[in-house]
């Protein structure tokens, strides 16, 4: 899994936002699935604490420590020449991930794969959700204290359709190219990627609702059938990084069934695991 000779996975499980712990069980979950795929040791950064629910600031100012960490954990390991596997709690965290990326890779693009733009700023965000501001923070739209060099001409977004106001003007403006969830969902991104080196990140809730547990469930997703088409298409390409959020573990029986879990997550994600070991 790595190219370098520093263990490329990570699993963070510190407070980013949460409504919950369930996405920190989950994180943990993701880890061990993927440790035990890849036959990789992995590196734990934060705990499980109890969700604060609380306004952005006050989100983004206890999680920043342990997001500084993993800023760095993602430095150490780009600069070893290794490629950055990171099963995270909530996409908050690509505060952290996404402007170290930018600075190493220049050239390459961020695959979002997300039900929501996450393109409001503390202004324009109706809730004051920080996992709502992600790619905003990145990009320099809001200053998250993280850094903002991902340009916005290196995102494309996949299977979003929960778009506030202000992220569908960003969208309308063609400022961040979108790709809905649909058959052609591969080709429109292999055409969308065109050739780029790839950092893929993807948000749990842009499946289809009932397939994982996930905080928030939003009607029109895809299959874990498209998922690994998509791997598939995306495997084609340099990968210079892998991040997973957003999968809940932990409820009960009742509450997780007919669901999938980590087993079935991580094996539509195989044609891009494969990619990483050079099979």
């Amino acid at each position: 899994m790595t190219r370098g000779d520093v263990s490329a996975l990570t699993v963070f499980r510190g407070r980013a936002g949460d409504h919950n712990e369930r996405g920190m069980r989950g994180a943990r979950l993701l880890g061990e699935e993927l440790a035990r795929r890849t036959g990789s040791g992995s590196v734990s950064i934060g705990q499980s604490r109890p969700a604060l629910n609380a306004s952005w600031e006050t989100e983004l100012a206890a999680a920043l420590p342990e997001l500084r960490r993993l800023a760095r954990r993602h430095e150490e390991v780009l600069r070893a020449g290794s490629v950055p596997v990171t099963a995270m709690n909530r996409c908050a965290v690509g505060l952290a991930t996404l402007p170290v990326v930018a600075r190493h890779r220049p050239d390459a693009c961020v695959v979002w794969l997300d039900a929501h733009p996450d393109l409001n700023t503390p202004r324009t965000s109706a809730s004051g959700y920080l996992g709502g501001m992600v790619l905003a923070g990145a990009t320099g739209m809001w200053d998250s204290g993280l850094g903002a060099d991902l340009s916005v001409d290196n995102i494309v977004l996949g299977g979003a359709r929960d778009i506030d106001p202000a992220e569908q003007r960003v969208l309308d403006e063609g400022l961040v190219r979108s790709v809905p969830v649909g058959a052609d969902l591969p080709e429109r991104l292999r055409s969308a990627v065109a050739g780029r080196p790839v950092y893929f990140h993807l948000d749990c809730d842009v499946l289809e609702p009932g397939i994982l547990s996930t905080d928030y469930e939003v009607p029109g997703g895809m299959t874990l059938e498209q998922l690994r088409a998509v791997s598939e298409v995306l495997a084609e390409q340099e990968l210079v990084g892998i991040e997973l959020a957003e999968f809940e573990g932990g409820r009960s029986a009742e509450e997780n069934a007919g669901a999938a879990g980590a087993p079935e997550l991580v094996g539509a994600l195989e044609p891009l695991l494969r990619a990483l070991d050079g099979r």
